[in-house]
């Protein structure tokens, strides 16, 4: 029994979300932010905060345990990097992991540990963490009763440990470029709460214990659960971009929505096939209160969701040759991590790791590295309609 095929959408998300753009200051997300700068910044650092998608290398020593030259949720290799590289590159300003770390041990800004050249000693303004929340420091691969595995620290503390290093005197400068991107493992963490839940109200409706009504209606309240916890996720975002970062000197800043988790392989996985639109509303619920949230305040957005559409639309004429399955292989990551990983997670990929039965992977022309996350190819593309809006603002 397929309830999930019956559950009706919710009237009051795809009502709000139909009249976005709208401008009318009385629907949420109708808004715009405004007063953000428009003329080129004289950029010094560059400063990113989230999750595995803009995760430079916190969990290294992971992968060097089995031998594996992995490190970043990508196709790694040496040139293996992620769009926040790229971006820093091409301005020519240096960026490395502000924490390096695994299963409760950590080194804070290890660049600075090794070397003295001040730029090198100041450039430990990378603080996405994969796993990482807006503000529960339990993200995903760690274990909240004893901290091992990920650090997954929240974006709350990221932006505090910034503020707190005596680097950076505890403001952000004029001469920061500051980008925010979180929130996609929010959606990872209550699309699973609702899978759970779901798993168990067709258990009762196939017993005969509900009626497929019942079920429905309960199906109907664990997804307006989870929309709910969203709305809270993204207003936290956007309270601390204001409080946290607007307020205490950021001038250059811009956020990131959430692009549709539901195009991933993941998305388009056979299990997940059932509650894809439910999947696609927690992004879209997400990115309609940070947009209400950010309204009127001198920020930037950069709208993920509408990006990823188009890079998927251009994926031929941009070069790649496959944006449907991951290029690292599931089972020589198993093999090479003794199946200790046995998900096929990019964090675990090198270039000898990629897939060459049936097809030949490519980490440049196949868009994905695992089931969630860009590759090498993938990021470039990020990167590039990054740099495009960038300039789009005046900023670069």
């Amino acid at each position: 029994m397929k309830l999930f095929r019956s559950l009706a959408p919710l009237a009051l998300a795809a009502a709000l979300l139909a009249a976005c753009g709208g401008g009318d200051p009385d629907v949420p997300g109708s808004g715009s932010p405004s007063g953000a700068p428009t003329t080129p910044g004289n950029f010094t650092a560059f400063i990113s905060f989230g999750d595995s998608l803009s995760d430079v290398g916190t969990y290294s020593p992971a992968p060097a345990q089995f031998n594996i030259q992995g490190g970043k949720f990508t196709t790694n290799g040496p040139s293996g990097t992620v769009w926040v590289e790229n971006v820093a590159a091409t301005l020519g300003l240096p960026v490395t992991p502000a924490e390096v770390g695994f299963d409760g041990q950590s080194v804070k800004c290890p660049a600075a540990l090794q070397s003295t050249v001040p730029a090198i000693q100041r450039s430990c303004t990378a603080y996405g963490q994969g796993g990482a929340r807006v503000t529960n420091p339990n993200g995903i691969g760690r274990d909240p009763a004893t901290g091992a595995g990920a650090l997954t620290v929240p974006v709350v503390t990221q932006i505090a440990n910034h503020l707190a290093n005596p680097a950076f005197g505890g403001r952000f400068a004029d001469t920061d470029l500051i980008m925010v991107y979180a929130g996609n493992n929010d959606v990872f963490v209550q699309f699973g709460a609702f899978a759970a839940q779901a798993a168990q109200i067709q258990a009762q409706a196939a017993a005969g214990q509900i009626t497929v009504d019942q079920a429905n209606a309960l199906l109907f309240q664990a997804q307006t659960d989870a929309q709910e916890a969203m709305k809270q996720a993204a207003i936290e975002l956007a309270t601390l971009v204001r409080s946290e970062i607007l307020a205490k000197g950021g001038k250059y800043v811009a956020v990131m929505t959430l692009s549709d988790i539901a195009d991933t392989p993941f998305g388009n996985s056979s299990q997940v096939a059932p509650a894809r639109t439910v999947l696609t509303d927690l992004s879209r619920i997400f990115n309609l209160w940070l947009r209400e949230a950010l309204t009127g305040q001198p920020v930037q957005i950069i709208d993920t969701f509408a990006m990823f559409k188009d890079l998927t639309a251009r994926a031929t004429a941009l070069g790649f040759t496959n944006i449907a399955l991951p290029a690292c292989d599931i089972g020589k990551i198993a093999t090479a991590t003794a199946n200790i990983i046995t998900d096929g997670s990019s964090l675990f990929c090198d270039g000898n790791l990629l897939m060459t039965t049936p097809l030949q992977a490519d980490a440049n022309t196949w868009f994905f590295a695992d089931s969630v996350h860009p590759s090498t190819g993938g990021h470039k593309a990020i990167s590039d309609a990054f740099l495009a809006q960038l300039r789009a603002f005046g900023w670069i």
